[in-house]
């Protein structure tokens, strides 16, 4: 190749390079950046699962997330504009809404997540197995308690307007005919509080989710548990995933992306625990927490990995209106408009 022909050739490869660099620069420029706000839990791994996978980072989107202690804290960022989703509980995004929040539940990350644990005198006689309490044996176990120790049984639970403080309050009055003011005292506090005042003997029993159950039950042998997620109450709506201005034309760049990645790695979650443990250890525990504890507890939450939005709407009805009932919501909001079913039905065909 004689000089001038080398000399051509050299620049329109060194242009065509740097054009490649340049787009290469452009496409990282316009990764979607979806800021997530969760709660530490077990139904909160699908987004684990899409970080460890790389599943957001290879369609596109640059995935932050955001630890709160509470679905009431995470919905306040919501509010604020500090997230664009949520996977949390589902309740306070009801109350988003009566704020004029355009937020929608597209999937559900878990249902029946939320058991009630016991210790010491409230848990005093009960089977190793969980079985069913009736009303009556419930009633007489609060009863017992209080006449031995003289007083109401102290039960952990989180703020006011969050999932399980909700579900603890429907499971006594509704579903046992029981007032919870009336047979023990119930304190809102966070997550992780909840777990180690229990731990610590502070709090006679608690609302839980996993990963705590699998702790407790290796820490405290005499740990019973009052009542499973079937029993608070059947399909009980757990772990949500909601986007904000789902509609907005900025979100038309990630939302079916983010939402088919989430829903794969729900599955991957219900089908393969142990394949997806060393992305829940790294995000619940910091790497700290047993590698045989994060199993146990993935296989124990394993049947309760479900997407389907569908599959909770009936139920959030239903603690909605407990929720007027009780005075914690002013007035009913639409629950069919809090739910995008279209979304999820797309990715499936």
């Amino acid at each position: 190749m004689t000089g001038p022909n080398f000399r051509r050739a050299f620049r329109r490869g060194f242009y065509a390079l740097a054009a490649m660099i340049g787009l290469g620069g452009a496409l990282q420029a316009q990764a979607a950046t979806v800021r997530v706000g969760y709660i530490p839990v077990i139904g909160s791994a699908p987004l684990f699962v899409m970080q460890g996978k790389n599943w957001a980072h290879d369609a596109g989107i640059d995935l932050q997330l955001v630890r709160f202690q509470s679905g009431p804290q995470a919905v306040q960022a919501l509010v604020a504009g500090q997230i664009d989703a949520y996977v949390a509980g589902v309740l306070p995004l009801l109350q988003a809404r009566a704020h004029g929040v355009d937020v929608k539940v597209v999937a559900t990350a878990a249902i029946e997540e939320l058991e009630v644990v016991s210790r010491g005198a409230l848990a005093s006689g009960l089977p190793e197995q969980p079985k069913p309490l009736t009303p009556d044996a419930l009633r007489q176990r609060f009863a017992d308690f209080t006449s031995v120790t003289d007083r109401m049984p102290k039960i952990a639970s989180q703020p006011q307007g969050s999932v399980p403080d909700t579900l603890l309050r429907y499971w006594l009055k509704e579903r046992n005919k029981l007032e919870p003011a009336q047979v023990a005292n119930i304190i809102g506090i966070d997550i992780d509080a909840a777990q180690q005042a229990f731990l610590a003997g502070a709090v006679d029993g608690a609302i839980l989710r996993e990963p705590a159950l699998t702790i407790i039950r290796h820490r405290i042998p005499g740990m019973r548990v009052l009542a499973t997620g079937h029993d608070l109450m059947p399909g009980q709506p757990g772990s949500v995933l909601a986007i904000v201005n789902e509609n907005a034309p900025d979100r038309a760049a990630w939302k079916s992306a983010f939402l088919a990645s989430f829903v794969k790695a729900t599955h991957l979650l219900a089908t393969d625990p142990e394949q997806v443990e060393p992305y829940v250890q790294q995000a619940l525990g910091g790497g700290m927490l047993p590698k045989e504890i994060v199993i146990e507890a993935l296989k124990a939450s394993a049947s309760g990995y479900v997407s389907d939005p569908a599959a909770i709407e009936t139920a959030v009805g239903q603690l909605q209106d407990f929720e007027v009932q009780t005075g914690v919501l002013h007035k009913a909001e639409p629950v069919a408009a809090l739910f995008d079913l279209d979304s999820y039905r797309q990715i499936q065909q």
